[in-house]
């Protein structure tokens, strides 16, 4: 019993002891050990934070007045994939579509009718693995991969080299058409919503989080661009919320093509449907090419 009260004793002593400063430094470590579990969680479930896909049957299947062919090809690693390809009597061109983060292939159906009716090209586009009816789980080097087996597809059927090809991407699509033209020249880039790189773009969403140290997937689109020489048409709403116009613009800067264009929408918010106008001038674009 005498051992106990000493104890209590003995703690009381050491309370009073304690300096002035001990409750902020106790605050400051819960606070320090709150945010490494955030940022630990962030890391954990980065992919995750990044892609949103929509499984099959999620979506319309059969859309009413387009016509579309299952493309079905594999990547480099055997993942299974599937895409829409969009053939067209006599095409401007054969353009390789590459969509945004979330959702699948056919909540691109009104995009596919203009790019078909107003622009007059051929279209294939494809969900990354994990989107639609493609198998596997989407990250950046799969996607990659995915690309290129969907660009070496479209060449084969039809009749033209990888070369021939106009690489065309919307928001996270942007990096992937990006990163195909280190490899292989395309006849065109057209970039909408793009950004400059991933941590870039998180970095607007998460401040306090340091996502330039943090962040495994780069999709480092401006470092990338400045290799390429070729015709590029490039758009972004100029209060796109999702990706900041300003950094459209700085990659943008970052191409050193004398064949550039810029396209600035006033208005238009990241998921704003493009006017018909904005497809009149890609089709002068594509018309253009040699």
């Amino acid at each position: 019993m005498k051992d106990r009260h000493q104890q209590i004793v003995d703690a009381s002593r050491k309370d009073a002891v304690r300096p002035w400063w001990w409750p902020v430094w106790m605050v400051i470590r819960t606070l320090a050990v709150a945010y490494l579990v955030i940022l630990l969680l962030a890391m954990f479930f980065e992919e995750s934070l990044i892609f949103f896909p929509s499984k099959y049957p999620n979506g319309d299947w059969s859309p009413q007045g387009l016509t579309v062919e299952d493309a079905q090809f594999t990547a480099a690693d055997g993942t299974k994939l599937h895409g829409w390809y969009v053939p067209h009597g006599k095409p401007l061109a054969q353009v390789l579509f590459f969509h945004g983060n979330a959702g699948n292939l056919t909540h691109r159906i009104d995009v596919l009718r203009e790019l078909h009716r107003r622009v007059g090209v051929a279209v294939l586009i494809v969900d990354y693995r994990g989107y639609g009816k493609s198998e596997g789980k989407p990250n950046e080097a799969g996607i990659l991969q995915d690309g290129r087996a969907a660009r070496k597809w479209l060449a084969e059927r039809a009749g033209i080299t990888e070369n021939d090809v106009v690489l065309m991407g919307r928001s996270l699509g942007t990096g992937v058409a990006t990163d195909l033209t280190t490899d292989v020249k395309p006849k065109a880039l057209i970039l909408e919503n793009a950004f400059t790189s991933m941590p870039d773009v998180a970095g607007v969403h998460y401040p306090f989080l340091p996502v330039q140290l943090a962040m495994s997937t780069r999709l480092n689109s401006r470092e990338k661009i400045a290799s390429y020489h070729g015709p590029l048409l490039q758009s972004h709403g100029t209060i796109d919320e999702v990706i900041p116009f300003e950094l459209g613009q700085k990659l943008y800067d970052a191409c050193p093509s004398e064949h550039k264009r810029f396209l600035p929408f006033e208005g238009m918010r990241h998921n704003d449907f493009h006017q018909p106008e904005y497809y009149d001038n890609m089709r002068e674009f594509v018309m253009a090419l040699p």
